[in-house]
């Protein structure tokens, strides 16, 4: 049974704003990265080493993921892939907030386990 025109256009605005909202955050997320970007490069104050390339490569590859995951929300949108595209979109700006949170979860056991 196809839902009336109304309810699927309701359901349709309610995913652009969602789509604007979630790419708003994860270009929030970028200004942040950008102050990491620049002292990334710090890893190399005790001179090249793989492990310093490694976290530099890792942290300036960032912006990669949010332009991969919102091209791919914006290719299911005219598909009326509506779930996987708010999906996608939602996960654009996923990583800072499960990175602070693993940093917050850390600190919590690691105060207690001090105390």
């Amino acid at each position: 049974m196809a839902e009336p025109p109304a309810q699927t256009s309701k359901r349709r605005t309610g995913l652009i704003l969602w789509l604007i909202a979630s790419q708003l955050l994860a270009l929030a997320s970028l200004v942040i990265w950008a102050l990491m970007a620049g002292l990334s490069v710090m890893a190399f104050d005790s001179g090249v080493s793989a492990e310093a390339w490694t976290f530099v490569l890792t942290v300036w590859a960032y912006p990669v993921i949010p332009l991969i995951l919102i091209i791919g929300a914006w290719i299911a949108f005219p598909q009326r892939r509506n779930v996987l595209a708010a999906i996608l979109s939602g996960l654009s700006f996923a990583p800072p907030i499960l990175f602070y949170l693993f940093l917050w979860i850390a600190t919590t056991f690691a105060m207690t386990a001090v105390d």
